[in-house]
């Protein structure tokens, strides 16, 4: 697959839009591929639900030659939530030096996410990339993270919503890639009664700014 996507497109895209959901010109995967392949992968490796209810996550690359950098806490990662009525801000989990994320892991290796993988690392300067699931009717906490995310869709239903601050959007599993500005508050709620799986990329150049 041949993609003339980089970061000035990207750029030039947000000065012509004005939302934090941003569907990426000239730049589509496939959808049956990425599928069928996911379906090799979970007979070979379990999602891990990281201690968080309703969520899990399987890392698809990791610090070179460090397999501590793909468990516990570096699985999930710093944010900042509001949780409570006092309305204060506070810091979650720990600090993760995404940069260094650059080694797809061997079980991938071979399959199409291979593929994907090295090209989204030619467009964008990526840091960890997982395969995120969000079970039926749960929602995530409202949070902010660090960089922007870049979701592609892989299984999902009408229920499953981002919501940026005031904005709801729906992802559909077409193939397309959406970088979404998780810098700002959000959350994702999934009010279907399937599995919501994305792959999600830590885009390490923020086009929002």
């Amino acid at each position: 697959m041949k993609s003339v996507v980089t970061m000035e497109n990207v750029e030039n895209l947000n000065k012509k839009l004005s939302n934090d959901f941003y569907i990426v010109p000239n730049l589509k995967f496939d959808i049956d591929k990425l599928r069928s392949d996911l379906e090799k992968i979970l007979k070979k490796k379990k999602f891990n639900s990281l201690g968080i209810k309703n969520f899990a996550a399987i890392p698809l690359n990791q610090i070179p030659g460090d397999k501590s950098s793909i468990e516990g806490h570096n699985v999930r990662g710093t944010y900042w939530t509001i949780p409570d009525e006092s309305g204060k801000e506070a810091k979650r989990d720990k600090d993760i030096d995404e940069s260094k994320y650059t080694e797809i892991l061997a079980e991938f290796k071979g399959t199409y996410y291979e593929d994907v993988f090295n090209i989204l690392r030619k467009n964008f300067k990526l840091g960890r990339v997982r395969i995120l699931l969000k079970e039926p009717r749960s929602t995530l906490s409202w949070h902010r993270d660090p960089e922007p995310r870049l979701h592609i869709p892989i299984i999902t239903n009408k229920g499953c919503r981002m919501v940026i601050e005031d904005v709801s959007k729906h992802m559909p599993a077409d193939g397309s890639v959406t970088i979404t500005n998780n810098t700002k508050y959000h959350n994702f709620f999934n009010g279907g009664e399937q599995n919501r799986i994305h792959l999600v990329a830590c885009i390490l150049e923020n086009p929002f700014n």
